[in-house]
């Protein structure tokens, strides 16, 4: 398993914030500054990758933290741009106000060989015009759509399913030249049945089934931290990988323990450039930073 530490990071970040970026989603989404000649990792998805301001003040973090730590940064920059609150409409759609959505960003400073990471799924369920978040896909990989009336942002707008935007997010950063495009299947929830976590999710076959058609390499990301938290039972996952209360967004532990499963997916998936970036010896302890590991 991966070991923790409640120590300041020792791994500082490879890169340093920008004011490029824009403000969306009610605050300014800085773009880190790259380092010149190497690529670029851009994660991207919802609040299990990055949550909040990504400072665990809520004792609540994403696996997009941690897992630079098991890349070699002066080989390869890593973004983690995941946005809380998002689903894989929402990122590629503005905000209300707003001209860029979070992935016209990303698609505007991806360069020639970079890669791309995503997870989605966690905010796609729902009523696509729900008044309170209006951010749901249709269910499924299919062409099908639904046009609506945007509660939120006043727009008319046709929505697709979980499928479609996923495909899309893989043919847009292909477009931009990047090298390898991964799609995981989401983070499981802290929900049990029969000693078996999250039973009945059906996003990951329909991230699967997306990253196929698409021809992006497809990370069984469920199944692998799924895997590992049933090996060692629901008390114990609950315990130690989750805040008190919280079924969906893991804490520290929790947080590394998905990021490497991210990595075990890319080195176990055939001829992946991106797997020369990682390290070659994986750290065994990713100090927490500045904030609460609960």
């Amino acid at each position: 398993m991966f070991a923790v530490s409640t120590g300041l990071a020792q791994n500082a970040p490879a890169t340093r914030p920008t004011t490029r970026g824009f403000a969306g989603r009610g605050r300014t989404r800085p773009i880190p500054a790259r380092k010149p000649g190497i690529p670029s990792l851009w994660i991207v998805g919802d609040s299990t990758i990055r949550n909040g301001q990504d400072t665990g003040n809520n004792g609540q973090w994403g696996w997009g933290n941690p897992i630079a730590a098991y890349f070699d940064r002066d080989r390869i920059n890593v973004v983690n741009y995941a946005l809380g609150g998002t689903s894989s409409r929402t990122f590629m759609t503005p905000g209300r106000g707003q001209t860029q959505s979070d992935w016209d960003v990303v698609m505007a400073n991806i360069q020639p060989g970079d890669f791309v990471i995503m997870q989605f799924g966690h905010n796609d369920g729902g009523k696509p015009d729900d008044p309170a978040r209006a951010r749901a896909t249709l269910p499924g990989n299919g062409e099908e759509t639904q046009e609506i009336d945007n509660p939120i942002t006043g727009k008319h707008e046709v929505v697709h399913s979980y499928g479609w935007y996923m495909r899309k997010y893989v043919t847009d950063a292909k477009s931009k030249g990047a090298a390898e495009v991964y799609i995981c299947s989401l983070i499981p929830r802290n929900h049990w049945q029969n000693g078996k976590m999250d039973a009945g999710q059906k996003y990951p076959q329909w991230a699967k089934d997306a990253a196929a058609q698409a021809g992006a390499i497809y990370i069984d990301l469920h199944q692998l931290a799924a895997s590992k938290y049933e090996a060692m039972g629901e008390k114990k996952t609950t315990d130690v990988y989750f805040p008190d209360g919280e079924t969906t967004h893991t804490d520290w532990a929790g947080a590394i323990l998905n990021a490497g499963c991210v990595t075990e997916g890319i080195k176990a998936s055939e001829h992946s450039a991106l797997a020369g970036f990682l390290l070659a010896n994986p750290p065994t302890d990713v100090p927490l930073p500045q904030g609460k590991a609960r």
